[in-house]
Protein backbone atom coordinates (compact mmCIF):
# COMPACT_ATOMS: atom_id res chain seq x y z
CA UNK A 1 0.00 0.00 0.00
CA UNK A 2 2.55 2.32 0.95
CA UNK A 3 4.95 1.56 -2.28
CA UNK A 4 1.48 2.08 -4.07
CA UNK A 5 1.17 5.89 -2.72
CA UNK A 6 4.96 6.29 -3.30
CA UNK A 7 4.58 5.58 -6.80
CA UNK A 8 1.69 7.61 -7.34
CA UNK A 9 3.51 10.77 -6.14
CA UNK A 10 6.66 10.30 -7.99
CA UNK A 11 4.10 10.17 -11.15
CA UNK A 12 2.29 13.20 -9.73
CA UNK A 13 5.87 15.25 -9.40
CA UNK A 14 6.62 14.27 -12.71
CA UNK A 15 3.61 15.56 -14.21
CA UNK A 16 4.05 18.62 -12.24
CA UNK A 17 7.72 19.04 -13.28
CA UNK A 18 6.81 18.70 -17.14
CA UNK A 19 4.00 21.30 -17.22
CA UNK A 20 6.62 23.48 -15.75
CA UNK A 21 9.20 22.85 -17.96
CA UNK A 22 6.64 23.52 -20.97
CA UNK A 23 5.17 26.95 -19.18
CA UNK A 24 8.83 28.16 -19.14
CA UNK A 25 9.07 27.28 -22.72
CA UNK A 26 6.65 29.45 -23.51
CA UNK A 27 7.53 31.96 -21.66
CA UNK A 28 11.08 32.07 -23.60
CA UNK A 29 9.42 31.73 -26.56
CA UNK A 30 7.00 34.51 -26.13
CA UNK A 31 9.60 36.53 -25.11
CA UNK A 32 11.68 35.78 -28.22
CA UNK A 33 8.73 36.51 -30.28
CA UNK A 34 7.85 39.75 -28.39
CA UNK A 35 11.79 40.70 -29.12
CA UNK A 36 11.81 39.92 -32.90
CA UNK A 37 8.62 42.19 -33.22
CA UNK A 38 10.11 44.84 -31.19
CA UNK A 39 13.18 44.72 -33.35
CA UNK A 40 11.14 44.57 -37.10
CA UNK A 41 9.28 47.78 -35.56
CA UNK A 42 12.17 49.51 -34.53
CA UNK A 43 13.98 48.53 -37.88
CA UNK A 44 10.15 50.11 -39.78
CA UNK A 45 10.77 53.17 -37.85
CA UNK A 46 14.58 53.28 -38.49
CA UNK A 47 13.73 53.11 -42.59
CA UNK A 48 11.33 55.77 -42.75
CA UNK A 49 13.25 58.27 -41.00
CA UNK A 50 16.30 57.64 -43.14
CA UNK A 51 17.24 60.61 -45.10
CA UNK A 52 16.73 60.34 -49.00
CA UNK A 53 20.71 60.63 -50.07
CA UNK A 54 21.19 63.29 -53.14
CA UNK A 55 24.75 63.61 -54.09
CA UNK A 56 25.69 67.17 -55.98
CA UNK A 57 29.15 66.72 -58.19
CA UNK A 58 30.75 70.01 -59.49
CA UNK A 59 34.45 70.48 -60.22
CA UNK A 60 35.32 73.92 -58.97
CA UNK A 61 36.38 75.01 -55.46
CA UNK A 62 34.59 76.05 -52.50
CA UNK A 63 35.06 79.42 -52.66
CA UNK A 64 33.79 80.03 -56.12
CA UNK A 65 30.32 81.49 -56.79
CA UNK A 66 29.18 77.91 -57.65
CA UNK A 67 31.21 76.37 -54.88
CA UNK A 68 29.54 78.48 -52.01
CA UNK A 69 26.46 77.83 -53.70
CA UNK A 70 26.48 74.58 -53.51
CA UNK A 71 27.15 74.64 -49.56
CA UNK A 72 24.48 77.28 -48.99
CA UNK A 73 21.97 74.63 -51.20
CA UNK A 74 23.03 71.70 -48.89
CA UNK A 75 22.40 73.76 -46.03
CA UNK A 76 18.92 75.32 -46.81
CA UNK A 77 17.38 71.94 -48.22
CA UNK A 78 18.49 69.91 -45.37
CA UNK A 79 17.05 73.11 -43.25
CA UNK A 80 13.78 73.09 -44.97
CA UNK A 81 13.05 69.29 -45.63
CA UNK A 82 13.20 69.21 -41.60
CA UNK A 83 16.43 66.49 -42.25
CA UNK A 84 14.51 64.56 -44.97
CA UNK A 85 17.02 64.93 -47.35
CA UNK A 86 20.95 64.48 -46.94
CA UNK A 87 22.83 66.39 -49.68
CA UNK A 88 26.32 65.45 -50.44
CA UNK A 89 28.63 68.01 -52.09
CA UNK A 90 31.22 66.80 -53.45
CA UNK A 91 33.31 69.87 -54.87
CA UNK A 92 37.03 69.53 -57.25
CA UNK A 93 35.69 67.24 -59.32
CA UNK A 94 35.59 64.55 -56.62
CA UNK A 95 33.35 62.23 -58.14
CA UNK A 96 32.72 63.52 -61.66
CA UNK A 97 34.75 66.04 -64.49
CA UNK A 98 32.23 67.90 -66.33
CA UNK A 99 32.38 65.91 -69.25
CA UNK A 100 31.31 62.94 -67.31
CA UNK A 101 28.62 64.17 -64.91
CA UNK A 102 25.74 64.33 -67.52
CA UNK A 103 25.92 60.39 -67.73
CA UNK A 104 26.07 59.95 -63.98
CA UNK A 105 22.80 62.25 -63.97
CA UNK A 106 21.30 60.23 -66.25
CA UNK A 107 22.27 57.00 -64.35
CA UNK A 108 21.13 58.43 -61.52
CA UNK A 109 24.37 57.75 -59.90
CA UNK A 110 24.82 61.25 -59.07
CA UNK A 111 21.17 63.20 -58.58
CA UNK A 112 22.43 67.05 -59.22
CA UNK A 113 25.37 68.42 -60.53
CA UNK A 114 25.90 71.95 -62.03
CA UNK A 115 27.98 71.70 -65.19
CA UNK A 116 29.26 74.80 -67.61
CA UNK A 117 26.69 75.30 -70.30
CA UNK A 118 29.80 74.27 -72.62
CA UNK A 119 29.82 70.83 -71.28
CA UNK A 120 25.72 70.15 -71.69
CA UNK A 121 26.50 71.24 -75.27
CA UNK A 122 28.09 68.09 -76.06
CA UNK A 123 24.30 66.41 -76.05
CA UNK A 124 22.93 69.53 -77.48
CA UNK A 125 24.96 71.98 -79.89
CA UNK A 126 22.03 74.76 -79.05
CA UNK A 127 23.59 74.85 -75.58
CA UNK A 128 26.82 76.92 -76.96
CA UNK A 129 24.56 79.98 -77.58
CA UNK A 130 26.41 81.25 -74.42
CA UNK A 131 29.86 80.56 -75.42
CA UNK A 132 29.49 82.82 -78.49
CA UNK A 133 32.06 86.00 -78.21
CA UNK A 134 30.52 88.72 -76.72
CA UNK A 135 26.99 87.34 -77.11
CA UNK A 136 25.73 89.24 -74.05
CA UNK A 137 27.11 92.56 -72.38
CA UNK A 138 25.84 91.95 -68.95
CA UNK A 139 24.93 89.26 -66.11
CA UNK A 140 21.27 91.07 -66.22
CA UNK A 141 20.87 90.23 -69.62
CA UNK A 142 22.02 87.10 -69.53
CA UNK A 143 19.59 85.93 -66.65
CA UNK A 144 16.74 88.08 -68.60
CA UNK A 145 17.82 85.54 -71.20
CA UNK A 146 17.84 82.40 -69.25
CA UNK A 147 14.14 83.77 -68.00
CA UNK A 148 13.00 84.00 -71.35
CA UNK A 149 10.85 81.39 -73.21
CA UNK A 150 12.65 82.25 -76.80
CA UNK A 151 16.05 81.44 -75.26
CA UNK A 152 15.98 79.98 -71.33
CA UNK A 153 12.61 77.65 -71.35
CA UNK A 154 13.93 76.28 -75.29
CA UNK A 155 17.38 74.94 -73.49
CA UNK A 156 15.73 73.56 -70.66
CA UNK A 157 12.96 71.51 -72.79
CA UNK A 158 15.74 69.81 -74.34
CA UNK A 159 17.01 67.97 -71.36
CA UNK A 160 13.88 66.15 -70.85
CA UNK A 161 14.37 63.68 -73.63
CA UNK A 162 17.39 62.77 -72.06
CA UNK A 163 16.12 61.97 -68.21
CA UNK A 164 17.56 64.73 -67.22
CA UNK A 165 15.33 68.04 -65.70
CA UNK A 166 17.17 71.90 -65.38
CA UNK A 167 16.47 73.61 -62.12
CA UNK A 168 17.88 76.63 -62.50
CA UNK A 169 21.13 78.63 -63.93
CA UNK A 170 23.75 79.53 -61.61
CA UNK A 171 26.13 82.81 -62.76
CA UNK A 172 29.89 82.55 -62.51
CA UNK A 173 30.53 85.76 -64.33
CA UNK A 174 32.17 86.67 -67.48
CA UNK A 175 35.69 85.33 -68.53
CA UNK A 176 38.87 86.72 -68.58
CA UNK A 177 42.60 85.87 -70.41
CA UNK A 178 45.88 84.91 -69.25
CA UNK A 179 48.82 84.39 -71.06
CA UNK A 180 52.54 83.65 -70.19
CA UNK A 181 54.75 85.54 -72.27
CA UNK A 182 53.27 88.39 -73.52
CA UNK A 183 50.00 90.88 -73.00
CA UNK A 184 46.99 90.68 -75.11
CA UNK A 185 46.00 93.90 -76.33
CA UNK A 186 44.73 93.12 -80.26
CA UNK A 187 44.03 89.71 -81.59
CA UNK A 188 47.70 89.72 -83.43
CA UNK A 189 48.79 89.25 -79.80
CA UNK A 190 47.10 85.46 -79.82
CA UNK A 191 48.62 84.32 -83.16
CA UNK A 192 50.65 80.94 -82.30
CA UNK A 193 49.85 80.34 -78.63
CA UNK A 194 48.02 77.64 -77.47
CA UNK A 195 44.62 78.27 -74.89
CA UNK A 196 42.79 75.83 -72.73
CA UNK A 197 39.18 75.56 -74.17
CA UNK A 198 36.44 73.54 -72.48
CA UNK A 199 35.04 71.10 -74.81
CA UNK A 200 33.13 73.29 -77.06
CA UNK A 201 33.08 73.76 -80.84
CA UNK A 202 32.65 77.47 -80.45
CA UNK A 203 35.13 78.38 -78.18
CA UNK A 204 37.48 76.36 -80.34
CA UNK A 205 36.54 78.39 -83.23
CA UNK A 206 37.16 81.62 -81.38
CA UNK A 207 40.91 80.75 -80.68
CA UNK A 208 40.58 79.88 -84.66
CA UNK A 209 39.51 83.14 -85.69
CA UNK A 210 42.26 85.33 -83.75
CA UNK A 211 45.21 82.21 -85.14
CA UNK A 212 45.47 80.60 -81.97
CA UNK A 213 45.70 76.81 -81.00
CA UNK A 214 42.60 75.70 -79.08
CA UNK A 215 43.20 72.89 -76.47
CA UNK A 216 40.39 71.22 -74.99
CA UNK A 217 41.16 69.97 -71.65
CA UNK A 218 39.57 69.30 -68.19
CA UNK A 219 39.08 72.08 -65.96
CA UNK A 220 41.02 69.54 -63.03
CA UNK A 221 44.27 69.46 -65.63
CA UNK A 222 44.20 73.11 -66.52
CA UNK A 223 46.73 74.36 -63.37
CA UNK A 224 49.38 71.69 -64.11
CA UNK A 225 49.28 72.27 -67.97
CA UNK A 226 50.21 75.56 -67.55
CA UNK A 227 52.87 74.82 -65.03
CA UNK A 228 54.38 72.82 -66.98
CA UNK A 229 53.91 74.80 -70.31
CA UNK A 230 51.74 72.23 -72.11
CA UNK A 231 49.57 75.79 -73.10
CA UNK A 232 50.10 78.78 -72.90
CA UNK A 233 47.45 80.38 -71.90
CA UNK A 234 43.35 80.44 -70.50
CA UNK A 235 40.22 81.52 -70.11
CA UNK A 236 38.06 82.04 -67.12
CA UNK A 237 36.07 83.76 -64.39
CA UNK A 238 38.68 85.75 -62.32
CA UNK A 239 37.07 83.13 -59.31
CA UNK A 240 38.37 80.23 -61.14
CA UNK A 241 41.07 81.71 -61.73
CA UNK A 242 42.39 82.95 -58.15
CA UNK A 243 40.67 80.00 -57.07
CA UNK A 244 42.77 77.42 -58.69
CA UNK A 245 46.08 79.72 -58.58
CA UNK A 246 46.39 79.92 -62.53
CA UNK A 247 47.82 83.38 -61.74
CA UNK A 248 50.43 82.11 -59.75
CA UNK A 249 51.67 79.71 -63.29
CA UNK A 250 50.79 83.18 -65.72
CA UNK A 251 52.14 86.47 -66.68
CA UNK A 252 49.67 88.47 -67.51
CA UNK A 253 45.97 88.94 -67.80
CA UNK A 254 43.77 90.90 -69.80
CA UNK A 255 39.79 91.65 -67.99
CA UNK A 256 38.75 91.13 -71.54
CA UNK A 257 34.66 89.88 -70.41
CA UNK A 258 34.53 88.60 -73.81
CA UNK A 259 32.80 85.11 -73.20
CA UNK A 260 30.07 83.76 -70.26
CA UNK A 261 30.14 81.26 -67.83
CA UNK A 262 27.18 80.36 -65.94
CA UNK A 263 25.95 76.45 -64.57
CA UNK A 264 22.93 74.99 -65.06
CA UNK A 265 21.78 73.31 -62.38
CA UNK A 266 20.27 69.87 -63.21
CA UNK A 267 18.68 66.63 -61.96
CA UNK A 268 17.81 63.06 -62.81
CA UNK A 269 13.79 63.23 -63.99
CA UNK A 270 13.09 60.27 -62.51
CA UNK A 271 14.32 60.66 -59.41
CA UNK A 272 12.92 64.39 -58.76
CA UNK A 273 9.64 63.39 -59.71
CA UNK A 274 9.85 60.63 -57.37
CA UNK A 275 10.33 62.88 -54.26
CA UNK A 276 7.49 63.26 -51.83
CA UNK A 277 5.91 66.55 -52.58
CA UNK A 278 6.79 68.27 -48.97
CA UNK A 279 9.91 67.31 -49.89
CA UNK A 280 10.63 68.58 -53.35
CA UNK A 281 9.07 71.67 -52.29
CA UNK A 282 11.60 71.95 -49.42
CA UNK A 283 14.18 71.64 -52.11
CA UNK A 284 12.42 74.00 -54.74
CA UNK A 285 12.44 76.87 -52.45
CA UNK A 286 16.48 76.34 -51.05
CA UNK A 287 17.62 76.08 -54.55
CA UNK A 288 15.16 79.27 -55.62
CA UNK A 289 16.88 81.54 -52.68
CA UNK A 290 20.02 80.15 -53.60
CA UNK A 291 20.04 81.25 -57.09
CA UNK A 292 18.63 84.18 -56.00
CA UNK A 293 21.60 84.50 -53.70
CA UNK A 294 23.81 84.03 -56.58
CA UNK A 295 22.62 86.84 -58.59
CA UNK A 296 23.26 89.01 -55.87
CA UNK A 297 26.63 88.02 -54.88
CA UNK A 298 28.53 86.33 -57.98
CA UNK A 299 29.74 89.93 -58.94
CA UNK A 300 30.98 90.30 -56.05
CA UNK A 301 33.09 87.22 -55.81
CA UNK A 302 34.70 87.89 -58.94
CA UNK A 303 35.57 91.43 -57.73
CA UNK A 304 37.12 90.37 -54.46
CA UNK A 305 39.10 87.38 -56.75
CA UNK A 306 40.42 90.07 -58.51
CA UNK A 307 41.57 92.17 -55.66
CA UNK A 308 43.21 88.90 -53.90
CA UNK A 309 45.13 88.42 -57.26
CA UNK A 310 46.16 92.09 -57.27
CA UNK A 311 47.20 91.80 -53.56
CA UNK A 312 48.96 88.53 -54.42
CA UNK A 313 51.45 90.65 -57.00
CA UNK A 314 52.43 87.78 -59.02
CA UNK A 315 50.97 88.47 -62.37
CA UNK A 316 53.21 91.14 -64.28
CA UNK A 317 50.26 92.60 -65.64
CA UNK A 318 46.95 93.49 -65.56
CA UNK A 319 45.40 95.17 -68.52
CA UNK A 320 41.59 96.40 -68.91
CA UNK A 321 40.69 96.36 -72.72
CA UNK A 322 40.09 99.61 -74.56
CA UNK A 323 36.79 100.49 -76.82
CA UNK A 324 39.29 100.06 -79.74
CA UNK A 325 40.50 97.00 -78.43
CA UNK A 326 37.10 95.31 -77.63
CA UNK A 327 36.19 96.71 -81.37
CA UNK A 328 38.88 95.07 -83.28
CA UNK A 329 38.32 91.44 -80.88
CA UNK A 330 34.28 91.45 -81.53
CA UNK A 331 34.98 92.11 -85.58
CA UNK A 332 38.19 89.10 -84.95
CA UNK A 333 35.47 86.55 -83.69
CA UNK A 334 32.23 87.94 -85.40
CA UNK A 335 32.67 84.79 -88.23
CA UNK A 336 31.91 82.39 -85.27
CA UNK A 337 28.45 83.66 -85.32
CA UNK A 338 27.87 82.98 -88.59
CA UNK A 339 30.04 79.93 -88.65
CA UNK A 340 27.43 77.91 -86.53
CA UNK A 341 24.20 79.43 -87.30
CA UNK A 342 22.55 76.62 -88.91
CA UNK A 343 24.17 73.98 -85.70
CA UNK A 344 22.85 76.27 -83.35
CA UNK A 345 19.89 77.72 -85.01
CA UNK A 346 19.20 81.84 -86.18
CA UNK A 347 16.29 81.73 -83.84
CA UNK A 348 18.71 81.44 -80.82
CA UNK A 349 21.27 83.65 -82.26
CA UNK A 350 18.79 86.33 -83.23
CA UNK A 351 17.39 86.05 -79.50
CA UNK A 352 20.86 86.72 -78.43
CA UNK A 353 21.66 89.52 -80.54
CA UNK A 354 18.06 90.93 -79.95
CA UNK A 355 19.16 91.63 -76.08
CA UNK A 356 22.42 93.44 -76.47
Amino acid sequence: MKARKFLILVLVMALLGSLVAGCGARSEQEADNSAESTEDNSGDATAKTEPIVVKFSHVVAENTPKGQAAIMFEEKAEEYTDGKVDIQVFPNSQLYNDDDVLAAIQQNSVQMAAPATSKVSKLFPEWTIFDFPFALPSIEKVQQAMESEEIGGKLFNMLKDKQMLGLAMWDNGFKQMTLDDRPLYMPKDFEGKSFRVMSSKVLEAQFDALNANPTPMAFSEVYSALEQGVIDGQENTLSNIYSKKFHEVQEYMTISNHGYIGYAVITNSEFWEGLPSDVREGVEKALDETTQWVRDNGERLNQEALDNIKADNTLTEIHELTPDEKKAWMEATNPVYEQFEEEVGSDLINAIKALR
